[in-house]
Protein backbone atom coordinates (compact mmCIF):
# COMPACT_ATOMS: atom_id res chain seq x y z
CA UNK A 1 0.00 0.00 0.00
CA UNK A 2 1.25 3.50 -0.92
CA UNK A 3 1.12 6.37 1.72
CA UNK A 4 -1.47 8.42 -0.72
CA UNK A 5 -1.45 11.59 2.26
CA UNK A 6 1.64 12.41 0.20
CA UNK A 7 2.55 13.14 -3.39
CA UNK A 8 4.95 10.51 -4.10
CA UNK A 9 2.31 8.37 -2.72
CA UNK A 10 -0.15 10.04 -5.00
CA UNK A 11 1.83 9.77 -8.54
CA UNK A 12 2.33 5.72 -7.23
CA UNK A 13 -1.31 5.43 -7.62
CA UNK A 14 -0.70 6.61 -11.79
CA UNK A 15 1.68 3.89 -11.73
CA UNK A 16 5.07 6.10 -11.51
CA UNK A 17 7.64 6.73 -8.98
CA UNK A 18 8.92 9.45 -7.57
CA UNK A 19 11.64 10.36 -9.88
CA UNK A 20 12.00 14.18 -10.03
CA UNK A 21 13.07 16.33 -7.32
CA UNK A 22 10.02 18.45 -6.00
CA UNK A 23 11.89 21.54 -5.50
CA UNK A 24 9.41 24.10 -6.94
CA UNK A 25 7.86 26.45 -4.74
CA UNK A 26 4.37 28.07 -5.98
CA UNK A 27 6.31 31.16 -6.70
CA UNK A 28 8.89 29.03 -8.80
CA UNK A 29 5.74 27.39 -10.94
CA UNK A 30 4.24 30.97 -11.44
CA UNK A 31 7.51 32.14 -12.97
CA UNK A 32 7.72 28.66 -15.42
CA UNK A 33 4.27 29.65 -16.44
CA UNK A 34 5.33 33.52 -16.41
CA UNK A 35 8.76 33.43 -18.39
CA UNK A 36 6.61 30.76 -21.02
CA UNK A 37 3.89 32.81 -21.89
CA UNK A 38 5.60 36.58 -21.78
CA UNK A 39 4.34 39.68 -21.80
CA UNK A 40 7.36 40.81 -24.03
CA UNK A 41 7.64 38.40 -26.40
CA UNK A 42 3.72 38.19 -26.64
CA UNK A 43 3.58 41.90 -27.73
CA UNK A 44 6.21 42.13 -29.97
CA UNK A 45 4.81 39.20 -31.76
CA UNK A 46 1.84 40.50 -32.26
CA UNK A 47 1.55 43.97 -32.20
CA UNK A 48 2.90 45.01 -35.55
CA UNK A 49 0.51 43.18 -37.83
CA UNK A 50 -2.11 44.32 -35.02
CA UNK A 51 -1.73 47.87 -36.54
CA UNK A 52 -1.20 46.96 -40.22
CA UNK A 53 -4.93 44.51 -40.34
CA UNK A 54 -7.30 46.67 -37.72
CA UNK A 55 -5.01 49.70 -36.94
CA UNK A 56 -4.96 51.14 -33.38
CA UNK A 57 -8.49 48.98 -33.18
CA UNK A 58 -6.07 45.75 -33.10
CA UNK A 59 -6.24 46.30 -29.04
CA UNK A 60 -9.77 44.84 -29.19
CA UNK A 61 -8.84 41.98 -31.05
CA UNK A 62 -5.84 41.19 -27.76
CA UNK A 63 -8.96 42.02 -25.29
CA UNK A 64 -11.20 39.53 -27.21
CA UNK A 65 -8.52 36.48 -27.44
CA UNK A 66 -7.48 36.85 -23.75
CA UNK A 67 -11.06 36.27 -22.52
CA UNK A 68 -11.66 33.58 -25.12
CA UNK A 69 -8.05 31.91 -23.26
CA UNK A 70 -9.14 32.99 -20.09
CA UNK A 71 -11.98 29.74 -20.65
CA UNK A 72 -9.48 27.89 -21.60
CA UNK A 73 -7.13 28.45 -18.79
CA UNK A 74 -10.06 27.82 -16.77
CA UNK A 75 -10.31 24.19 -17.80
CA UNK A 76 -6.97 23.93 -17.62
CA UNK A 77 -6.41 24.40 -14.31
CA UNK A 78 -9.58 22.12 -13.25
CA UNK A 79 -7.79 19.18 -15.09
CA UNK A 80 -4.09 19.92 -13.78
CA UNK A 81 -5.39 20.22 -9.97
CA UNK A 82 -7.23 16.72 -10.93
CA UNK A 83 -4.29 15.29 -13.04
CA UNK A 84 -1.00 16.31 -10.87
CA UNK A 85 1.54 14.48 -13.89
CA UNK A 86 4.21 15.59 -15.94
CA UNK A 87 2.75 15.68 -19.25
CA UNK A 88 0.29 17.78 -18.76
CA UNK A 89 -2.47 17.32 -22.30
CA UNK A 90 -0.73 14.28 -23.15
CA UNK A 91 -1.30 12.65 -19.90
CA UNK A 92 -4.96 14.11 -19.53
CA UNK A 93 -6.57 13.46 -22.84
CA UNK A 94 -5.09 9.52 -22.75
CA UNK A 95 -6.43 9.10 -19.44
CA UNK A 96 -9.75 10.64 -20.62
CA UNK A 97 -10.21 10.09 -24.34
CA UNK A 98 -7.92 6.66 -24.81
CA UNK A 99 -4.28 5.99 -25.43
CA UNK A 100 -4.63 6.42 -29.27
CA UNK A 101 -5.84 9.94 -28.86
CA UNK A 102 -3.66 10.62 -26.54
CA UNK A 103 -0.57 10.18 -28.11
CA UNK A 104 -2.05 11.58 -31.43
CA UNK A 105 -2.58 15.06 -29.06
CA UNK A 106 0.81 14.39 -27.33
CA UNK A 107 3.11 14.28 -30.97
CA UNK A 108 1.44 17.61 -32.29
CA UNK A 109 1.51 19.09 -28.95
CA UNK A 110 5.57 18.26 -28.95
CA UNK A 111 5.56 19.07 -32.41
CA UNK A 112 4.23 22.75 -31.95
CA UNK A 113 6.18 23.30 -28.41
CA UNK A 114 9.95 23.05 -30.83
CA UNK A 115 8.06 25.07 -33.36
CA UNK A 116 7.66 27.63 -30.44
CA UNK A 117 11.32 27.22 -29.05
CA UNK A 118 12.17 27.68 -32.67
CA UNK A 119 10.55 30.67 -32.80
CA UNK A 120 11.64 32.20 -29.93
CA UNK A 121 15.06 31.69 -30.55
CA UNK A 122 14.81 33.22 -34.11
CA UNK A 123 12.60 36.00 -32.66
CA UNK A 124 15.56 36.79 -29.75
CA UNK A 125 18.45 36.58 -31.99
CA UNK A 126 17.50 39.81 -33.58
CA UNK A 127 17.43 41.20 -30.45
CA UNK A 128 21.22 39.93 -29.45
CA UNK A 129 22.19 41.30 -32.72
CA UNK A 130 20.79 44.81 -31.78
CA UNK A 131 22.16 44.55 -28.60
CA UNK A 132 26.08 44.45 -30.07
CA UNK A 133 25.95 45.94 -34.10
CA UNK A 134 24.32 47.85 -35.99
CA UNK A 135 22.79 47.29 -39.93
CA UNK A 136 20.89 44.49 -41.36
CA UNK A 137 21.39 40.75 -39.99
CA UNK A 138 22.12 38.33 -42.47
CA UNK A 139 20.32 35.21 -43.07
CA UNK A 140 23.21 33.03 -41.79
CA UNK A 141 24.14 34.91 -38.98
CA UNK A 142 20.33 35.34 -38.05
CA UNK A 143 20.12 31.35 -37.43
CA UNK A 144 23.96 31.02 -35.47
CA UNK A 145 22.41 33.69 -33.16
CA UNK A 146 19.48 31.61 -32.42
CA UNK A 147 21.32 28.80 -32.18
CA UNK A 148 23.46 30.05 -29.55
CA UNK A 149 19.83 31.15 -27.93
CA UNK A 150 19.24 27.51 -27.88
CA UNK A 151 22.52 26.49 -26.34
CA UNK A 152 22.27 29.04 -23.45
CA UNK A 153 18.95 28.11 -22.67
CA UNK A 154 19.42 24.17 -22.87
CA UNK A 155 22.92 24.87 -20.68
CA UNK A 156 20.73 26.61 -18.02
CA UNK A 157 18.33 23.78 -17.61
CA UNK A 158 21.45 21.25 -17.54
CA UNK A 159 22.61 22.92 -14.42
CA UNK A 160 19.09 22.09 -12.32
CA UNK A 161 16.24 23.20 -11.39
CA UNK A 162 17.43 25.65 -8.72
CA UNK A 163 19.79 27.84 -11.11
CA UNK A 164 16.63 27.68 -13.85
CA UNK A 165 14.81 29.21 -11.00
CA UNK A 166 16.95 32.03 -10.27
CA UNK A 167 16.94 32.92 -14.05
CA UNK A 168 13.46 33.25 -14.51
CA UNK A 169 13.26 35.79 -11.16
CA UNK A 170 15.52 37.35 -13.51
CA UNK A 171 13.42 37.38 -16.61
CA UNK A 172 10.54 38.71 -14.77
CA UNK A 173 12.12 41.57 -12.82
CA UNK A 174 13.04 42.28 -16.75
CA UNK A 175 9.76 41.83 -18.05
CA UNK A 176 8.65 44.23 -15.19
CA UNK A 177 10.45 47.06 -15.74
CA UNK A 178 10.37 46.36 -19.93
CA UNK A 179 6.60 46.07 -19.77
CA UNK A 180 4.75 47.69 -16.21
CA UNK A 181 7.27 50.45 -15.75
CA UNK A 182 7.93 51.53 -19.44
CA UNK A 183 3.97 51.21 -19.89
CA UNK A 184 3.16 53.38 -16.85
CA UNK A 185 5.69 55.93 -18.05
CA UNK A 186 4.09 56.47 -21.28
CA UNK A 187 0.73 56.17 -19.74
CA UNK A 188 1.53 59.50 -17.83
CA UNK A 189 3.99 61.59 -19.65
CA UNK A 190 3.97 60.23 -23.30
CA UNK A 191 0.41 60.89 -24.18
CA UNK A 192 0.17 61.78 -27.44
CA UNK A 193 -2.95 60.09 -29.11
CA UNK A 194 -6.65 60.69 -26.91
CA UNK A 195 -8.97 57.24 -26.48
CA UNK A 196 -10.77 58.02 -28.85
CA UNK A 197 -8.45 56.42 -31.17
CA UNK A 198 -8.74 52.31 -30.04
CA UNK A 199 -11.97 52.88 -32.19
CA UNK A 200 -10.28 54.13 -35.64
CA UNK A 201 -8.74 51.84 -37.95
CA UNK A 202 -6.50 54.87 -39.93
CA UNK A 203 -7.63 52.75 -43.17
CA UNK A 204 -6.25 49.38 -42.50
CA UNK A 205 -9.26 47.70 -43.74
CA UNK A 206 -7.91 48.34 -47.43
CA UNK A 207 -4.87 45.34 -46.45
CA UNK A 208 -7.88 43.16 -46.36
CA UNK A 209 -9.49 44.28 -49.50
CA UNK A 210 -11.73 47.00 -47.82
CA UNK A 211 -13.32 45.07 -45.22
CA UNK A 212 -13.15 46.23 -41.50
CA UNK A 213 -14.13 43.33 -40.00
CA UNK A 214 -12.12 40.33 -42.26
CA UNK A 215 -8.93 43.14 -40.78
CA UNK A 216 -10.21 42.51 -37.73
CA UNK A 217 -10.69 38.65 -37.84
CA UNK A 218 -6.59 38.88 -39.09
CA UNK A 219 -6.31 40.92 -35.95
CA UNK A 220 -7.70 38.50 -33.71
CA UNK A 221 -5.97 34.77 -35.54
CA UNK A 222 -2.22 37.64 -35.09
CA UNK A 223 -3.42 38.02 -31.47
CA UNK A 224 -3.71 34.26 -30.10
CA UNK A 225 -0.20 34.16 -30.37
CA UNK A 226 0.28 36.29 -26.91
CA UNK A 227 -2.24 33.72 -24.84
CA UNK A 228 0.25 30.56 -25.38
CA UNK A 229 2.19 28.69 -22.90
CA UNK A 230 0.00 29.01 -19.77
CA UNK A 231 0.05 25.22 -19.67
CA UNK A 232 3.96 24.96 -19.01
CA UNK A 233 2.96 24.92 -14.86
CA UNK A 234 1.65 21.46 -15.52
CA UNK A 235 4.33 20.10 -16.78
CA UNK A 236 6.23 20.72 -13.66
CA UNK A 237 3.65 19.24 -11.54
CA UNK A 238 5.89 16.27 -10.15
CA UNK A 239 8.31 18.91 -8.96
CA UNK A 240 6.18 20.49 -7.35
CA UNK A 241 5.09 20.35 -3.51
CA UNK A 242 1.13 19.99 -3.00
CA UNK A 243 0.75 19.96 -7.15
CA UNK A 244 -2.76 19.81 -7.27
CA UNK A 245 -3.21 23.10 -5.26
CA UNK A 246 -0.01 24.90 -6.50
CA UNK A 247 0.01 24.15 -10.14
CA UNK A 248 -3.78 25.17 -11.31
CA UNK A 249 -3.06 28.71 -9.22
CA UNK A 250 0.02 29.14 -11.02
CA UNK A 251 -1.48 28.49 -14.27
CA UNK A 252 -4.17 31.33 -13.52
CA UNK A 253 -2.24 33.76 -11.60
CA UNK A 254 0.71 33.54 -14.71
CA UNK A 255 -2.34 33.78 -17.30
CA UNK A 256 -3.80 36.71 -16.19
CA UNK A 257 -0.54 38.56 -14.88
CA UNK A 258 0.61 38.60 -18.09
CA UNK A 259 -2.21 38.97 -20.14
CA UNK A 260 -3.07 42.17 -18.16
CA UNK A 261 0.71 43.62 -18.97
CA UNK A 262 0.16 42.68 -22.61
CA UNK A 263 -2.96 44.86 -22.52
CA UNK A 264 -1.00 47.38 -20.68
CA UNK A 265 1.68 47.82 -23.04
CA UNK A 266 -0.98 47.43 -26.23
CA UNK A 267 -2.55 50.41 -24.68
CA UNK A 268 0.44 52.43 -23.69
CA UNK A 269 2.36 52.20 -27.30
CA UNK A 270 -0.80 52.93 -29.11
CA UNK A 271 -1.63 55.90 -27.40
CA UNK A 272 2.34 57.38 -27.20
CA UNK A 273 3.01 56.87 -30.86
CA UNK A 274 3.61 60.24 -32.57
CA UNK A 275 2.48 58.69 -36.12
CA UNK A 276 0.22 55.45 -35.63
CA UNK A 277 -0.41 55.94 -39.42
CA UNK A 278 3.14 54.90 -39.95
CA UNK A 279 2.42 51.57 -38.04
CA UNK A 280 -0.74 51.00 -39.85
CA UNK A 281 0.51 51.87 -43.42
CA UNK A 282 3.99 49.53 -42.32
CA UNK A 283 6.25 51.89 -42.25
CA UNK A 284 6.82 51.87 -38.81
CA UNK A 285 8.30 48.08 -38.12
CA UNK A 286 8.53 48.12 -34.92
CA UNK A 287 6.34 50.26 -33.22
CA UNK A 288 7.19 49.43 -29.33
CA UNK A 289 10.35 50.07 -29.65
CA UNK A 290 9.95 53.22 -31.32
CA UNK A 291 7.66 54.44 -28.82
CA UNK A 292 10.19 54.04 -26.13
CA UNK A 293 12.82 55.05 -27.56
CA UNK A 294 10.67 58.31 -29.03
CA UNK A 295 9.20 58.88 -25.27
CA UNK A 296 12.02 57.90 -23.37
CA UNK A 297 14.71 59.37 -25.28
CA UNK A 298 17.80 58.13 -27.62
CA UNK A 299 19.58 56.97 -24.17
CA UNK A 300 16.96 54.52 -23.44
CA UNK A 301 17.66 52.08 -26.84
CA UNK A 302 20.16 49.90 -25.49
CA UNK A 303 18.81 49.44 -21.73
CA UNK A 304 15.47 48.76 -23.27
CA UNK A 305 17.21 46.10 -26.03
CA UNK A 306 19.35 44.35 -22.97
CA UNK A 307 15.56 44.20 -20.83
CA UNK A 308 14.03 42.82 -23.80
CA UNK A 309 16.58 40.72 -24.63
CA UNK A 310 16.55 39.14 -21.48
CA UNK A 311 12.80 38.46 -21.47
CA UNK A 312 13.10 36.24 -24.26
CA UNK A 313 16.02 34.59 -23.29
CA UNK A 314 14.24 33.54 -19.61
CA UNK A 315 11.56 32.67 -22.37
CA UNK A 316 13.40 30.36 -24.13
CA UNK A 317 14.44 28.68 -21.01
CA UNK A 318 11.24 28.06 -19.58
CA UNK A 319 10.35 26.29 -23.08
CA UNK A 320 13.36 24.17 -22.95
CA UNK A 321 12.13 23.09 -19.53
CA UNK A 322 8.75 22.42 -20.24
CA UNK A 323 9.36 20.71 -23.54
CA UNK A 324 12.12 18.22 -21.71
CA UNK A 325 9.56 17.35 -19.08
CA UNK A 326 6.64 16.22 -22.05
CA UNK A 327 9.09 14.53 -24.06
CA UNK A 328 10.06 12.65 -20.44
CA UNK A 329 6.67 11.83 -19.86
CA UNK A 330 5.92 10.44 -23.23
CA UNK A 331 9.43 8.37 -23.20
CA UNK A 332 8.38 7.16 -19.90
CA UNK A 333 5.37 5.68 -21.14
CA UNK A 334 7.46 4.07 -23.97
CA UNK A 335 5.21 6.04 -27.19
CA UNK A 336 8.38 7.14 -28.12
CA UNK A 337 11.70 5.74 -30.25
CA UNK A 338 14.52 5.77 -27.64
CA UNK A 339 12.34 5.50 -25.40
CA UNK A 340 14.46 3.81 -22.49
CA UNK A 341 17.19 6.95 -23.27
CA UNK A 342 14.81 9.69 -23.04
CA UNK A 343 13.37 8.60 -19.92
CA UNK A 344 16.69 8.80 -18.40
CA UNK A 345 16.99 10.74 -14.90
CA UNK A 346 20.40 11.90 -14.24
CA UNK A 347 21.73 12.87 -10.77
CA UNK A 348 20.56 16.44 -10.79
CA UNK A 349 17.59 14.78 -11.17
CA UNK A 350 16.20 16.45 -14.74
CA UNK A 351 15.69 14.68 -17.98
CA UNK A 352 18.64 15.54 -19.54
CA UNK A 353 18.76 13.12 -22.56
CA UNK A 354 14.84 14.63 -23.01
CA UNK A 355 16.41 18.62 -22.94
CA UNK A 356 19.40 17.76 -25.84
CA UNK A 357 17.06 15.83 -28.00
CA UNK A 358 14.29 18.95 -27.65
CA UNK A 359 17.19 21.80 -28.24
CA UNK A 360 18.79 19.99 -31.02
CA UNK A 361 15.21 19.61 -32.66
CA UNK A 362 15.08 23.11 -32.39
CA UNK A 363 18.42 23.78 -33.58
CA UNK A 364 17.48 22.12 -36.84
CA UNK A 365 14.26 24.25 -36.90
CA UNK A 366 16.16 27.43 -36.77
CA UNK A 367 17.82 26.07 -40.70
CA UNK A 368 14.63 27.70 -42.15
CA UNK A 369 15.79 30.61 -41.17
CA UNK A 370 17.82 30.54 -43.77
CA UNK A 371 15.12 30.88 -46.29
CA UNK A 372 12.39 33.73 -44.77
CA UNK A 373 9.32 32.37 -46.00
CA UNK A 374 10.05 28.91 -44.46
CA UNK A 375 10.60 30.58 -40.92
CA UNK A 376 7.02 32.64 -41.41
CA UNK A 377 5.64 29.41 -41.99
CA UNK A 378 6.83 27.92 -38.89
CA UNK A 379 5.68 30.86 -36.87
CA UNK A 380 2.23 30.43 -38.57
CA UNK A 381 2.15 26.52 -37.21
CA UNK A 382 3.64 27.24 -33.84
CA UNK A 383 0.52 29.37 -33.23
CA UNK A 384 -2.06 27.04 -35.11
CA UNK A 385 -0.66 24.03 -33.84
CA UNK A 386 -0.96 25.45 -29.73
CA UNK A 387 -4.90 26.20 -30.64
CA UNK A 388 -5.39 22.44 -32.29
CA UNK A 389 -4.48 21.28 -28.85
CA UNK A 390 -6.14 23.54 -26.94
CA UNK A 391 -9.65 22.61 -28.90
CA UNK A 392 -8.82 18.87 -28.74
CA UNK A 393 -8.54 19.17 -24.70
CA UNK A 394 -11.66 21.07 -24.04
CA UNK A 395 -13.46 18.84 -26.49
CA UNK A 396 -12.16 15.62 -24.57
CA UNK A 397 -12.57 17.16 -21.35
CA UNK A 398 -16.15 17.88 -22.24
CA UNK A 399 -17.03 14.78 -23.46
CA UNK A 400 -15.79 13.15 -20.23
CA UNK A 401 -17.93 15.41 -18.20
CA UNK A 402 -20.96 14.62 -20.12
CA UNK A 403 -20.15 10.59 -20.32
CA UNK A 404 -19.09 10.73 -16.47
CA UNK A 405 -15.51 9.77 -17.15
CA UNK A 406 -14.47 12.79 -15.30
CA UNK A 407 -15.60 13.94 -11.89
CA UNK A 408 -14.01 17.09 -12.01
CA UNK A 409 -14.95 17.40 -8.21
CA UNK A 410 -12.35 14.95 -7.15
CA UNK A 411 -9.56 17.89 -7.55
CA UNK A 412 -8.49 21.19 -5.19
CA UNK A 413 -9.42 23.45 -8.01
CA UNK A 414 -12.88 23.51 -8.78
CA UNK A 415 -15.30 25.21 -11.25
CA UNK A 416 -18.58 23.65 -9.52
CA UNK A 417 -21.51 23.49 -11.66
CA UNK A 418 -20.18 26.89 -13.84
CA UNK A 419 -17.42 24.00 -15.45
CA UNK A 420 -19.63 22.60 -18.05
CA UNK A 421 -20.45 25.99 -19.14
CA UNK A 422 -17.31 27.09 -18.99
CA UNK A 423 -15.76 24.10 -20.55
CA UNK A 424 -18.58 24.41 -23.31
CA UNK A 425 -17.89 27.98 -24.14
CA UNK A 426 -14.09 27.20 -24.44
CA UNK A 427 -15.12 24.31 -27.41
CA UNK A 428 -17.01 27.18 -29.01
CA UNK A 429 -13.95 29.96 -28.75
CA UNK A 430 -11.79 27.24 -29.62
CA UNK A 431 -13.54 25.99 -33.03
CA UNK A 432 -13.19 29.74 -34.37
CA UNK A 433 -9.93 30.44 -33.22
CA UNK A 434 -8.57 27.55 -34.88
CA UNK A 435 -10.33 28.19 -37.95
CA UNK A 436 -9.74 31.62 -37.76
CA UNK A 437 -5.86 31.05 -37.07
CA UNK A 438 -5.75 27.93 -40.19
CA UNK A 439 -7.61 30.34 -42.69
CA UNK A 440 -5.46 30.22 -45.28
CA UNK A 441 -4.64 34.57 -45.80
CA UNK A 442 -2.68 35.68 -48.56
CA UNK A 443 -1.74 39.22 -46.42
CA UNK A 444 -0.25 37.15 -43.54
CA UNK A 445 1.74 35.36 -45.87
CA UNK A 446 5.66 36.84 -47.29
CA UNK A 447 4.72 39.36 -50.11
CA UNK A 448 6.95 37.02 -52.41
CA UNK A 449 5.77 33.72 -50.31
CA UNK A 450 4.29 31.00 -52.39
CA UNK A 451 0.74 29.32 -51.94
CA UNK A 452 2.59 27.09 -49.31
CA UNK A 453 2.89 30.13 -47.08
CA UNK A 454 -0.59 30.82 -47.46
CA UNK A 455 -1.90 26.97 -46.71
CA UNK A 456 0.95 27.23 -43.91
CA UNK A 457 -1.33 26.15 -40.88
CA UNK A 458 -3.26 23.96 -42.79
CA UNK A 459 -0.54 21.90 -44.37
CA UNK A 460 2.26 21.62 -42.10
CA UNK A 461 -0.51 19.87 -39.33
CA UNK A 462 -1.89 17.87 -42.14
CA UNK A 463 1.63 16.22 -42.40
CA UNK A 464 2.32 16.29 -39.06
CA UNK A 465 -1.04 14.49 -38.24
CA UNK A 466 -0.94 11.68 -40.98
CA UNK A 467 2.64 10.73 -39.88
CA UNK A 468 1.38 10.74 -36.33
CA UNK A 469 -1.44 8.64 -37.53
CA UNK A 470 0.76 6.15 -39.52
CA UNK A 471 3.31 5.82 -36.41
CA UNK A 472 -0.36 4.60 -34.53
CA UNK A 473 -1.39 2.06 -37.29
CA UNK A 474 2.22 0.50 -37.58
CA UNK A 475 4.19 0.77 -34.25
CA UNK A 476 1.11 0.72 -32.17
CA UNK A 477 2.67 2.96 -29.45
CA UNK A 478 -0.60 2.43 -27.16
CA UNK A 479 0.30 -1.58 -26.73
CA UNK A 480 3.28 -0.44 -25.32
CA UNK A 481 2.33 1.21 -21.75
CA UNK A 482 3.41 -0.25 -18.88
CA UNK A 483 1.40 -2.91 -17.06
CA UNK A 484 1.65 -0.08 -13.88
CA UNK A 485 -0.18 2.81 -15.96
CA UNK A 486 -2.92 0.78 -17.77
CA UNK A 487 -4.07 -0.84 -14.41
CA UNK A 488 -6.38 0.51 -12.08
CA UNK A 489 -4.52 2.39 -8.90
CA UNK A 490 -4.68 0.33 -5.81
CA UNK A 491 -6.68 2.74 -3.45
CA UNK A 492 -9.70 3.79 -3.83
CA UNK A 493 -8.88 8.16 -3.71
CA UNK A 494 -9.83 10.68 -5.60
CA UNK A 495 -7.38 10.60 -8.13
CA UNK A 496 -7.44 6.84 -8.27
CA UNK A 497 -11.12 7.03 -8.80
CA UNK A 498 -10.55 8.76 -12.09
CA UNK A 499 -7.86 6.98 -13.15
CA UNK A 500 -9.52 4.06 -12.74
CA UNK A 501 -12.69 5.17 -14.62
CA UNK A 502 -10.51 5.25 -17.68
CA UNK A 503 -8.57 2.20 -17.10
CA UNK A 504 -11.08 -0.22 -18.66
CA UNK A 505 -11.60 1.94 -22.04
CA UNK A 506 -7.36 2.09 -21.90
CA UNK A 507 -7.50 -1.67 -21.92
CA UNK A 508 -10.35 -1.87 -24.24
CA UNK A 509 -7.97 0.51 -26.58
CA UNK A 510 -5.10 -1.49 -26.25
Amino acid sequence: MHDTHTDAGELAEYGYRQELKRTLSPWAVFAIGFATISPVVGVYAVVQLGFVFAGPAWIWAVVVAFLGQLLVALVYAELSSQFPITGGVYQWVRRLGGPRLGWLVGWIYLASAVASLTTVAYLGAGWLHMLFADGALSPATHVLLGVLFVAVALGINLLGVNPVKHFLNAGIIAEGVASIAVSVVLLVFVHNNGFGILFETLGAESASGGSALAGFLTALAVAGWAFLGFDATTQVAEETEQPRRSVPRALLRAYLFVALTVLLTGLAVTLALRDPGAAVSGALADPVFTAVTDGLGGWSEKPFILLVLIAFIACAISIQTYIGRAVFSFARDRQLPFSSKLATVGPRQIPYVSLIATAVLACLGLLLGLNGNAAATLIAFGSGGFYFIFLSVAVVALVARLTGRWNPGAGQFRLGRAGLVINGLAVVWLLFEAVNIAWPRVELAPADGSWVQVWAVILVFSVLFAAGLLYVLIAKPHTKLPATVTSPPATPTPASASASASAPDQKKAS
